[in-house]
């Protein structure tokens, strides 16, 4: 790099120079996410793409120290590389760039500086925007299980040293400096609670027509970051598809729920057409391809989703109409009121917002949430209702607190009563303005706010019914409000606004490739030591506190001949009387052994909230070959500034 730091890659070539590809991720190309190279075998020989995969600065084997994820240094490094491969001899010139959710990410942030040789990207399970649309915050407020997931494990990760073979002599004093330098990201993301500067740096929603290369967008109905799908595929001016599945954020050939294809001849065909500037036909396609999901009872660990796939021509199709459903016309439970005292735990039966593979599972029935929420009912319908796009709600609500939170929940009620996640969204009602600047409530002051939900496609079957259900909290996937209170709503001026298909566009059905009958299994991951997975949901009758747990972890051997121990166990506390009294708790350990040495890094959290403040307490520690190499300590309080 330009200032001597030197970036570790594996390169896949074909026999003849060719267009380059490059992934480029901070999890360790080397054993973490080794079980990724028979996709880059793949491109390289189904393909015939110059493949690069290559080690963020500060991470697995590349040098340098890890500041923070999407630094303004890493897209120049990225740059850096781009132009490099366009200068090799088995590069073409032309080079094109992917992944998966942080490579996904990246590979939007560097089409943005638009380097010359870069000419098309496929970003897979990747935002358009970093604050409302990532793992740190969700409508102004703080997420819950991500703290216990990558907001944790990316700090005893980044503490692990650089493959010995690799790094050579100067091993140990790399891995020194790595410990002695690293800072733990959550940090700084828990200094930055409203949007602003930092949020805004890397987020290409305020500036969609920084891209000129040709992007392909893969996205999951199942996963965090669909949000994304229909808003950055309607702003892009370059040539652009969007492609979107059942999937969680997981491989489209192994995601709960499936059905399942094989994405890599999607990607070669859109490579082709654009470092290749082959006439294949994929531009002249209608550039969306969706998977329409229709009524399917819930299940934390379903297999597939009902449904059929299709092409739409246009995002908004000619065809989408917004439906207007007043909330005074719905039927409600018997002996409801508009008031709602908000318990800290609602929330739980729906799924992690980015979830991948077990423990992160999908929704369940919704009735124990519902049960403590205020719900608003329409149906039975006589005719299937096919739902598209960004339902909205706008609701009129008062607070008795200066701050407090409201979730909305739309779900598919079978005849039989079962309670099928549809779409959700939350807002923290000091945000009802601004993500900037938040502005407190007036107690007892009602407040016309509006609430975006989730991406969605759902066909909404004949004789089913469709729930609203409103609750002050979507615990654990988001933080509690600082304090007990009390929402009432006006359901007089309040209302559904729910994004409807009519009619048929009369595009044929898209021809997917299956995924491979044969291919390189990945190592079993997800497991304890006695191969099961721990997700359950504690009571605490005494303590009045909700738990929710995860423990799992697994230990697998790569192909550089080092075997890998991954662990990981989370524990998030809510008392059911008092919000305010929420608590996070996380342990993740790392031990790679090679044939040189063995390293072991593990990090242990404690993060707890008040009325008014944050407190985080982590320990980190470091071994090398069962030594003591280092340990780190830091204990930070932040301002909760309307949280």
């Amino acid at each position: 790099m330009r200032d001597g730091v030197r970036l570790a890659a594996d390169l896949y070539l074909p026999e003849s120079p060719a267009p380059a590809v490059l992934e480029a991720l901070p999890y360790r190309k080397d054993d973490l996410t080794s079980s990724y190279a028979p996709e880059y075998r793949r491109l390289c020989d189904e393909g015939g793409y110059a493949v690069a995969r290559v080690d963020l600065r500060g991470t697995g084997s590349s040098e340098g120290i890890a500041l923070d994820e999407y630094p303004q240094s890493e897209q120049r490094d990225l740059c850096e590389v781009i132009a490099w491969l366009a200068e090799q001899d088995f590069c073409t010139g032309n080079v094109g760039m992917y992944g998966t959710s942080y490579s996904g990410f990246n590979s939007i942030q560097v089409a943005m500086e638009r380097p010359a040789a870069l000419k098309a990207i496929v970003a897979i399970y990747a935002t358009d925007d970093r604050y409302t649309d990532d793992v740190h915050y969700e409508g102004g407020a703080l997420r819950g299980l991500d703290q216990i997931d990558y907001c944790l494990y990316m700090t005893p990760m980044n503490a692990l040293p650089p493959v010995p073979s690799i790094a050579g002599e100067s091993w140990l004093d790399q891995w020194k400096k790595r410990v002695d330098e690293l800072e733990p990201w959550i940090v700084k993301w828990l200094e930055e609670p409203n949007d602003g500067d930092y949020w805004r740096h890397g987020s290409l929603r305020s500036n969609y027509d920084s891209i000129e290369a040709a992007t392909m967008i893969v996205a999951g109905w199942a996963d965090g970051y669909r949000n994304a799908t229909f808003r950055t595929f309607e702003q892009l001016n370059c040539a652009k598809r969007l492609l979107i599945g059942p999937w969680a954020h997981a491989s489209t050939e192994t995601s709960l729920p499936g059905p399942h294809i094989d994405l890599v001849p999607e990607m070669i065909a859109w490579w082709d057409r654009w470092l290749r500037e082959e006439s294949n036909g994929i531009d002249e396609q209608p550039p969306i391809t969706l998977f329409v999901r229709r009524s399917t009872k819930p299940e934390p660990d379903l297999a597939e989703v009902r449904g059929e796939w299709r092409h739409e021509a246009t995002w908004p199709p000619e065809r989408l109409v917004h439906d207007v459903l007043p909330l005074q016309d719905a039927a409600r439970p018997p002996g409801q009121t508009s008031r709602l005292a908000v318990r800290g735990d609602v929330g739980w039966t729906a799924h992690l917002s980015c979830a991948g593979v077990l423990p992160w599972g999908q929704s369940q029935d919704q009735r124990p949430d519902d049960a403590l929420s205020l719900l608003y009912e329409w149906g039975p319908f006589d005719t299937d209702v096919e739902i598209l796009g960004y339902p909205h709600v706008d609701v009129s609500v008062a607070a008795d607190k200066p701050v407090a939170y409201v979730s909305a929940k739309l779900s598919d009620v079978f005849e039989d009563g079962t309670s099928a996640l549809v779409s959700r969204g939350f807002l923290n009602l000091t945000h009802r303005e601004s993500h900037a600047e938040p502005l407190a409530l007036e107690p007892d002051r009602l407040n016309g706010v509006g609430i975006d939900l989730s991406a969605t496609s759902w066909v909404l079957e004949r004789g089913n019914r469709l729930r609203l259900a409103l609750a002050g909290a979507d615990w654990p996937n988001v933080w509690t409000p600082p304090e007990p209170v009390t929402l009432t709503f006006a359901p007089e001026a309040s209302r559904l606004v729910l994004p409807v298909v009519r009619g048929h566009n009369g595009l044929g059905a898209p021809r997917l490739s299956p995924p491979p009958a044969e291919r390189d299994e990945p190592p079993t991951k997800n497991l304890q030591s006695d191969g099961r997975i721990a997700w359950r949901i504690e009571h605490d009758i005494l303590e009045r506190e909700t738990h929710y747990v995860v423990d799992h972890g697994s230990t697998y051997e790569t192909e550089s001949s080092s075997k890998v121990t991954e662990s990981y166990f989370g524990r998030l506390k809510v008392s059911t009387v008092d919000p305010g009294r929420a608590r996070a708790e996380g342990r993740v350990r790392f031990e790679i052994a090679w044939p040189e040495a063995t390293a072991t890094t593990e990090v242990r959290a404690v993060l707890h909230s008040g009325p008014r403040t944050y407190s985080l307490e982590l320990d980190l520690e470091v071994t090398h070959d069962g030594t003591a190499l280092g340990r780190r300590r830091w204990e930070r309080t932040f301002e909760r500034r309307l949280q």
